[in-house]
């Protein structure tokens, strides 16, 4: 079994984004992997084990999601920071 989810956040009100991704963390605990497409870069790091960052089709970035989420690059272009 394999859950692919492609931007499962869009058009949802954010009480209803946290519950999902509230529930996507429960589906991988249970032990079923997690294949998630999403552009809120923040939340799906949040979530995420590891992340693959793409520009125009290729993987420009990929690691674990704990170190994406601190990598000043990542944070500058893809999470608006800086």
């Amino acid at each position: 079994k394999l859950l692919l989810l492609d931007e499962p956040s869009m058009g949802l009100a954010p009480i209803l984004v946290e519950r999902i991704f509230e529930i996507i963390v429960e589906i991988n605990r249970e032990g079923t992997p997690v294949l998630l497409v999403e552009q809120n870069a923040l939340m799906a790091l949040d979530v995420a084990q590891r992340g693959y960052v793409m520009e125009t089709g290729t993987i420009a970035l990929h690691g674990p999601a704990s170190e994406l989420k601190v990598n000043e690059q990542v944070r500058k272009t893809y999470l608006g920071e800086g």
